[in-house]
């Protein structure tokens, strides 16, 4: 059991994949949809002032990859041949999907799609069984939530908005995504804790990556590590390190 004196934390901090979601549902279901519907969205969406948008960001970061030296395709002005630019598009977002990429651009044009699967219902989101009741416990003790994924926050929103448990919203008191800043890097953490008003020693971030466990950290956050089946296997010293828990019901906020 883990035990968090309820004086020391004030908020708890979430990540989404492999800690309150399953990895599976991601790769199984999300990603699946995209490469399914990426070609008729971007069809049936063409002069949509969001796609654009949306277009503009892709456009923007394949730029940048550029820069930095990346071999990726880059997307031609948007009065470029209607055929040749969406083939563009196409084949960046499937580039950077198969390089299981996080920028900002990719996940925002996933978000927009993912929102017509949830609204029409085709698609419900997974939580593991335990999350609803600890998010009762911890909003009942007066404890604020807060999810820190590397999916958009549109996104994030309709995953937990539509699960198989029903609206789960009413819960949650904030979203961040890779605007804040990457997952990896301490920072991001010290502006989440400023923009929670919490000194960062008063927060609880939960996750199954140790990388992400050790920024948070260095930015002065308690963290555990959250070990759901299907995820990877954490080794002796990094539980050492950031103690595990295998459901939120080892979490007691006494």
């Amino acid at each position: 059991m883990v035990n968090v004196d309820i004086y020391d934390i004030n908020a708890i901090l979430l990540d989404i994949e492999g800690t309150t979601t399953s990895i599976s549902f991601v790769k199984d279901v999300l990603f699946p949809y995209i490469r399914q519907n990426l070609i008729r969205y971007v069809k049936d969406h063409w002069k949509n002032a969001e796609l654009i948008k949306d277009i503009d960001s892709l456009r923007m970061q394949a730029v940048e990859d550029l820069k930095n030296g990346l071999n990726v395709v880059q997307i031609p002005d948007i009065d470029e041949e209607e055929d040749r630019l969406q083939e563009a598009i196409i084949t960046n977002v499937f580039d950077q999907m198969d390089a299981d990429r996080k920028t900002t651009a990719l996940k925002q044009l996933q978000g927009h799609i993912w929102r017509e699967a949830y609204h029409s219902g085709k698609i419900e989101g997974h939580v593991y069984e335990d999350v609803m009741p600890a998010l009762k416990s911890w909003k009942t003790a007066g404890k604020h939530v807060y999810i820190y994924s590397s999916g958009s926050v549109e996104a994030q929103k309709l995953l937990f908005g539509a699960t198989t448990y029903g609206n789960l919203l009413q819960f949650i008191d904030g979203h961040f995504d890779t605007n804040i800043g990457p997952k990896k890097e301490s920072t991001s953490y010290t502006k989440i804790a400023n923009e929670c008003g919490y000194q960062a020693h008063q927060i609880l971030f939960l996750t199954d990556i140790p990388e992400e466990s050790q920024a948070a950290k260095n930015a002065g956050m308690k963290t555990t590590l959250v070990s759901r089946e299907g995820n990877k296997s954490l080794c002796e010293e990094v539980v050492k390190e950031f103690g595990e828990v295998k459901s939120f019901d080892q979490i007691s906020l006494l």
